[in-house]
C-alpha cells in the first residue's frame, strides 16, 4: 500500500496562524514526513485557515480547488479557525479528506498516518468550549524575524467576531516557557521577535502574570535585536506599558492598535470595551513620550447601523489622529455572531466607496510618516527576499527601506541614509554602514522625552 510522505503547507490569515504553522510543520518533520518547501506537489497538502471574513473562507475553497487542479491525488487536509467553526461545511468541498478542530490540529502527524484513500473525509472537532490547553507555537524561517506565540484565545465578546467560537477562552504561556522558546529562536539566529496572539494584552489570565511582567524578561535576551508588539487592544495598551517601550532594550517604537469606528455609537454596537476618547489619549501619549514611534490601526467599514454621520465621524477622527497607516476591513456577516441579528445593512457599494476613502487616506498617512525622514540616517534591518534588483528591510520603527540588492547582507543589520521615496511603498536608501555580528548595535536609535 502506498504511504503519502510528503507535505506542504499553505497559511492563511493572521501572524498566529503563521507560528502555528510552523510548530505543526516541524513536528510532522520530526515524525518521518518531509516538508520540501516550494514542491509543486506533494502527496499531502495542509490549509491552515483563517474565518474571520467570508473572503477568508472563500481562499480555503479556492486554493482546494488550485491543489486538485494540478495535483488530483494530494491529500487535502484543513485546519485552524475555519476548520473549527465550520467543520461540516469544509467536509462538503470535493477532495478534502481531513478536518482537524483547534486542539486536533496539533497532534497531525499522529492523524496523517491514517490517511490511505482518497474520498473517505473524516472530521476531527472537539467542542470549543472543551479546548483549554495553550500550545505553544513559533516561526523559524529564512526571514530575519520569528512570530511567537504568547497567548490565544479571547474572553471578549465583540459582536462581529467568531475568534472566541474558533479559539476558545483567553490562555497563554507562563514567562518561562515563553523565555525557554525566546532563547531557541535566538539560537537559529533570527534577529527579531513579533510577539503574537489573539489578544496579548490580556496576557497572564491563565498563569497569574502579566504582559508588563513578561515584557521586562524579554528585554534582557541577548543574540536578539528586536522585540515587536504584533497588536494590542487600547484599553489594554497601559501608560506603563507604553513608558517602559519608550525606554526599552529591545521592544521597538511600533504599536498596531485597533479602533474598529471612531464613532461611540459603533464602538458600543460593535462591544468595544473604550471609548474614542480612551483611544485617542493612548495616541496622544505615545506621541507625547515617542515621537517617532509608528502606530497602525484596524478599522472596520460597514458595521451594520454605520450611518454616513458615523462614517464622517470616523474619518474625520482618524484623519486628526498622529498614525501612519491603517489596515481596513469591509464588515462581512459570520454565523453564530450577535451582529448578524442587527439591521441597517450597509450595501456593498457604499462599504466599497467607504473603502476606498479610507485606503487614499491611509496612503496619505503613510507617505506624510516616511517623508519625516527622509535625509537621515537610521539602522535597518534587511530581509531575504529581492526583486528587480532591490532588496528591502524595515526600521525600529517600521519603515520600509530599499537598498541595492547584495546577498551578503541578508539577516544583516546596516546604517542607511534615507534618500527618497521609491513609489513602491518603501524609501530608497544608501548603505553607509554594515554592522558586524561583534558590533554594538544601536539597538533602538530613537530617545524617548521620559
Amino acid at each position: 500500500m502506498y504511504l503519502p510522505r510528503t507535505v506542504s503547507f499553505v497559511t492563511l490569515g493572521c501572524k498566529l496562524n503563521f507560528s502555528e504553522t510552523a510548530s505543526i510543520s516541524r513536528n510532522v518533520e520530526k515524525h518521518g514526513y518531509a516538508v520540501p518547501l516550494g514542491a509543486a506537489s506533494t502527496d499531502i497538502a495542509v490549509i491552515n485557515t483563517c474565518s474571520v471574513t467570508e473572503n477568508a473562507d472563500k481562499k480555503c475553497k479556492k486554493l482546494v480547488q488550485e491543489i486538485l487542479k494540478y495535483s488530483p491525488e494530494t491529500f487535502i487536509v484543513i485546519i485552524g479557525c475555519y476548520a473549527q467553526l465550520k467543520p461540516v461545511e469544509i467536509a462538503g468541498i470535493r477532495g478534502v479528506d481531513l478536518v482537524l478542530g483547534a486542539q486536533e490540529k496539533f497532534k497531525l502527524a499522529f492523524h496523517l498516518d491514517g490517511l490511505r484513500e482518497k474520498g473517505q473525509v473524516k472530521i476531527l472537532n472537539t467542542p470549543i468550549s472543551e479546548v483549554l490547553e495553550f500550545q505553544s507555537s513559533w516561526s523559524v524561517s529564512e526571514r530575519t524575524r520569528s512570530f511567537l506565540k504568547i497567548q490565544d484565545g479571547c474572553n471578549y465578546s465583540c459582536s462581529f467576531c467568531t475568534i472566541p467560537l474558533a479559539r476558545g477562552m483567553s490562555r497563554n504561556d507562563s514567562i518561562a516557557g515563553i523565555m525557554h522558546n525566546a532563547r531557541l529562536i535566538a539560537d537559529e539566529g533570527i534577529s527579531e521577535i513579533v510577539l503574537t496572539g489573539v489578544n496579548i494584552g490580556d496576557f497572564g489570565h491563565s498563569t497569574a502574570e502579566n504582559l508588563l511582567q513578561l515584557m521586562h524578561k524579554l528585554d534582557t535576551l541577548t543574540g536578539i535585536k528586536r522585540v515587536r508588539i504584533s497588536s494590542i487592544e487600547p484599553n489594554l495598551l497601559s501608560e506603563a506599558i507604553i513608558s517602559f517601550v519608550a525606554t526599552s532594550r529591545l521592544f521597538v517604537p511600533h504599536f498596531h492598535i485597533p479602533l474598529q469606528s471612531g464613532s461611540n455609537k459603533i464602538l458600543a454596537a460593535m462591544r468595544r470595551r473604550y471609548k474614542k476618547e480612551l483611544y485617542a489619549g493612548r495616541i496622544e501619549y505615545i506621541k507625547q513620550i515617542m515621537p517617532d514611534c509608528a502606530i497602525g490601526v484596524d478599522v472596520i467599514i460597514g458595521f451594520p447601523g454605520e450611518t454616513e454621520a458615523d462614517f464622517t465621524e470616523t474619518y474625520d477622527f482618524l484623519k486628526d489622529l498622529d498614525i501612519c497607516y491603517l489596515h481596513i476591513f469591509t464588515y462581512s456577516e459570520r454565523d453564530q455572531t450577535h451582529a448578524v441579528t442587527l439591521g441597517d445593512k450597509i450595501s456593498p457599494s457604499v462599504k466599497q466607496h467607504r473603502s476606498a476613502m479610507l485606503h487614499i487616506l491611509s496612503d496619505k498617512k503613510k507617505m506624510a510618516f516616511y517623508e519625516k525622514y527622509i535625509g537621515l540616517e537610521m539602522d535597518v534591518l534587511l530581509e531575504t527576499d529581492h526583486k528587480n534588483g532591490l532588496m528591502h528591510g524595515f526600521t525600529a520603527n517600521y519603515l520600509k527601506v530599499s537598498v541595492p540588492f547584495d546577498e551578503k547582507l541578508m539577516k544583516c543589520m546596516v546604517r542607511v541614509r534615507l534618500l527618497e521615496l521609491d513609489g513602491e511603498g518603501a524609501i530608497s536608501g544608501e548603505i553607509i554602514k554594515i554592522y558586524e555580528i561583534q558590533d554594538e548595535i544601536p539597538v533602538i536609535e530613537f530617545q524617548s522625552t521620559l
